[in-house]
This record gives C-alpha cells, structure tokens and sequence, in this order.
C-alpha cells in the first residue's frame, strides 16, 4: 500500500503567534492519526517557481489515513486557529 503525504509549503506567515497556536493543536491531530513529522521548518533551498518559505511534510502509512487525518475534527480546532494567520499551499498525496 502506498503512504500517504501531507506537503504544506508556508508562502506567508502573517501573524507568528496565531501559527505556534496551530502547532500546539495541529501536532497532537497527527499524531493522533499515525502521521510522522519528516520535515518541518528547516533549510529551504527554492528552485524554479519555488519560494524558500517554511516547508512541513507530514507522513502517514496510506492515503486515506492522511485524507482521514486532514478531515478529523481534532485537526479542524488547529485550524480555526489558523485561519487568516498564514497563507500556504496545502497538499495531500500519494506516496509511490
């Protein structure tokens, strides 16, 4: 079975403190879903049409799971704390 990826690439941080408290929600919804942190906010090297912004991937053991995790209410509370806080580009996909 193929794995399941969250791939969420930061484009704009307006508000700092509204993002770290989507963290302290958003954190715990992974895991809680069996998602595995394999990158979050380290050294971003941009190409092409690329912005080196913050950058998270998330994994998880399929597809469904990461679509499962993304539609959890726990993940929802996140991101209510979020909205207006930040402008990105949020994915799920299938892993190979």
């Amino acid at each position: 079975m193929a794995k399941g990826y969250w791939v969420s690439c930061y484009r704009e941080v307006k508000d700092p403190d509204a993002l770290a408290s989507y963290a302290e929600l958003a954190g715990p919804a992974v895991l809680q879903h069996g998602g595995r942190f394999l990158a979050r906010g380290g050294k971003v090297t941009a190409y092409e049409a690329g912005l080196a912004n913050r950058t998270v991937v998330i994994e998880f053991d399929s597809y469904d799971q990461a679509v499962a995790a993304r539609e959890s209410d726990a993940y929802a509370a996140a991101l209510e704390r979020l909205e207006g806080a930040v402008v990105r580009d949020f994915r799920v996909l299938e892993g190979v």
